[in-house]
C-alpha cells in the first residue's frame, strides 16, 4: 500500500467509528424525544435505587428490575 491510501483507510476506518457512536443521538432532534429519554434514564435509576415500591417482593436484588416492569405491565 502507498502512504496516502494507508492514511485514506485510517481516516476512513476512523470516520466509520464516529458515525457509529452518533448513531444512537440522532434521535434526539427535538426537545421533546430528548425530555422523553432523559426523563426514561431518571425513571430507571430510581427504579434501580428502589425509591419506588416496585419489585421490592424480590429475593434477588438484581432481579428488581425486572420485577418492577413485570407488575407494571400489570398495570398498564
Amino acid at each position: 500500500m502507498t502512504p496516502s491510501s494507508t492514511r485514506r483507510n485510517r481516516i476512513g476506518w476512523d470516520h466509520g467509528r464516529l458515525e457509529a457512536r452518533l448513531r444512537p443521538m440522532r434521535g434526539l432532534s427535538t426537545d421533546r424525544t430528548a425530555s422523553i429519554v432523559i426523563s426514561g434514564h431518571a425513571f430507571l435509576q430510581s427504579l434501580r435505587r428502589g425509591q419506588y415500591e416496585l419489585g421490592v417482593e424480590t429475593d434477588r436484588k438484581h432481579l428488581r428490575l425486572a420485577a418492577a416492569f413485570d407488575e407494571l405491565a400489570a398495570v398498564i
